[in-house]
């Protein structure tokens, strides 16, 4: 009997026990248990504090691990967190629960995340779950940086699994598209082309320069060292996997480019923004697909490569967490342990399909009715297949007016920025089409039966069932998410902003109009038959800019 087989005949006894018995609780799992969690300042590890706290209130401590940043202390910055609009439902219904939050300053990238033995200690006697969301995620780092927080941060962290007496569940966060070379991406693991133990000590000996050399070899089929050390990561839990009840959550999420950090180049993998909690299209980043729509939306992405016809796997954040936060009751819960690892594809793409194309069109008709203020140019951007119509739109609608710009601002003695700013995203769309030109299948039977292992109550709290799901609405509180809380744009000033939209529609129209006349004008110059042709029409085109001075000259 095959491994694969044997875990699907647990699984299916374990689902037939969960009917049996009526659903399992989550909020009774999780009462008075506490929790260590890694990466909790980021997007996704926030979500996760409010959702426990909301809607398990009776949860121990939540211990966040972070770390001192931009001269202010864990204290500090778990503070400034709390003050998030996320938060406000809390806030106002049951402050007190924040009291329950923990911060520990340490960091995954040192051994034992820097903390002391007797903080150690402390938590191996008191936490009983853990939640691994900790990595980078600039697909653009050098290997050096991703294996040593991505692979050995996750390494680091199982050694603080061993120590913890009472653990209940290990949760790994990775991502669906850490196997690049498989086509359907089952929930199951898949060898990874080096052993992470080698290239672990390959970042300890060799310097970057012999690391950027050998960097092409070790990738092999993966685009990026951020998707290859996901992959080794995921290696490594599986090793450990004998020792710690561990399980592998990858969410299908959206890669694309960090619009509010273009400065820097940031490229990142990204949930997108809530579908209902803990506010309707919440998001405090850029990141994902948002980050297209609205950096389309500010005029700015005019043109990439991708696929319409395929569909955007992607998922919301609050289903993600909800899945997580279930996963975490029903492998605390296993009274026997599977052979293989517990692997979940969390992704909705086979629930509610969506295309590409349908997320452009809504996105647009939406921008064109309710805009964002100032956009840089009329926001009339498309996607396309064809690498070299795609090539020309760039040179006409990113760099071109890039360059104009800066020029203008060069005359008036300011500092220049466009053409930088267009080269951050020409390099941010050359990766992003490796994942919008080809199709993504991540079947998720496991994933799909999280919702009828939940009774009918818990079903609703902990939702991850999104057919019934409205997808224009959702799409509207994206961009909504996005005007409000990360462009801090005020929705009432849309009427004006629509106003500014209609003068740029009609400036777009004009220089469309007049770039043309100007082609046709040197065609009519270099070529008669052309020049001919036109004449024909001498009641009107004589009167055109550049066209009719070029058919009807002096020298004619």
């Amino acid at each position: 009997m095959s491994l694969q087989f044997r875990a699907a005949v647990e699984d299916a006894a374990w689902l037939h026990q969960c009917e049996m018995a009526g659903g399992v609780s989550v909020r009774e799992f999780y009462k008075d248990k506490n929790v260590l969690l890694t990466g909790g300042t980021g997007f996704m590890g926030k979500v996760l504090i409010e959702k426990l706290l909301y809607s398990v209130p009776d949860i121990g401590t939540i211990y966040v691990l972070m770390r001192p940043k931009r001269g202010k202390s864990v204290k500090q910055r778990m503070e400034e967190m709390l003050r998030l609009p996320m938060f406000s439902r809390i806030k106002n219904e049951r402050p007190a629960l924040l009291n329950k939050l923990k911060p520990l300053q340490g960091d995954v990238l040192f051994e034992n995340f820097g903390l002391s033995d007797s903080d150690i200690e402390g938590l191996s006697n008191e936490v009983s779950i853990l939640f691994h969301f900790a990595a980078t995620l600039k697909l653009e780092a050098p290997l050096k940086d991703n294996v040593d927080m991505n692979t050995c941060g996750t390494m680091r962290t199982l050694n603080i699994a061993r120590r913890l007496k009472n653990l209940l569940t290990f949760v790994h966060l990775s991502t669906a598209f850490c196997y690049p070379d498989y086509e359907v991406l089952d929930e199951k693991m898949h060898a990874p082309p080096v052993k992470p133990e080698d290239v672990m000590r390959l970042i300890e000996w060799l310097d970057d320069k012999q690391l950027a050399l050998l960097s092409p070899s070790l990738l092999g089929p993966h685009p990026n060292s951020y998707t290859f050390s996901k992959r080794l990561a995921e290696n490594v839990v599986e090793q450990a996997y004998d020792e710690l009840p561990a399980t592998i959550v990858r969410p299908s999420i959206g890669k694309s480019v960090n619009y509010a950090k273009l400065s820097c180049g940031r490229l990142v993998w990204c949930v997108c923004p809530a579908l209902s909690e803990p506010l309707p299209g919440w998001v405090d980043n850029l990141n994902g697909p948002v980050g297209v729509m609205l950096g389309a939306g500010k005029g700015v992405i005019r043109s990439m490569l991708c696929d319409g016809s395929l569909t955007a796997q992607v998922v919301p954040v609050d289903t993600a967490i909800n899945a997580i936060i279930a996963i975490g009751m029903l492998e605390g819960t296993r009274t026997e342990k599977p052979l293989a690892i517990p692997i979940y594809n969390v992704n909705i793409g086979h629930q509610k399909p969506t295309s590409w194309g349908d997320v452009l069109n809504i996105a647009k008709d939406y921008g064109r009715k309710y805009p964002l203020a100032w956009p840089l140019w009329y926001p009339n951007g498309d996607i396309t297949t064809n690498e070299t119509l795609h090539y020309f739109r760039r040179i006409f609608y990113h760099l071109l007016p890039a360059y104009t710009i800066d020029f203008l601002l060069f005359l008036c003695g300011q500092k220049r920025f466009m053409v930088r700013i267009q080269d951050r995203i020409s390099q941010g769309l050359h990766v992003l089409q490796y994942f919008t030109m080809r199709p993504w299948v991540f079947p998720c039977p496991n994933f799909d039966a999280i919702h009828e292992r939940l009774d009918d109550e818990e079903r609703k709290i902990f939702r991850t069932d999104l057919t019934t799901a409205d997808r224009v609405k959702y799409m509207h509180n994206c961009v909504e998410g996005g005007r409000v809380f990360c462009f801090k744009e005020d929705p009432t000033k849309i009427p004006y902003n629509r106003s500014y939209h209609n003068f740029l529609y009609f400036l777009d129209w004009m220089v469309k109009i007049l770039f043309w006349l100007l082609v046709l004008s040197f065609m009519a110059t270099w070529f008669e038959p052309v020049k001919v042709l036109f004449s024909y029409g001498e009641p009107v085109v004589k009167r055109l800019p550049f066209l009719g001075a070029a058919v009807f000259n002096e020298n004619n």
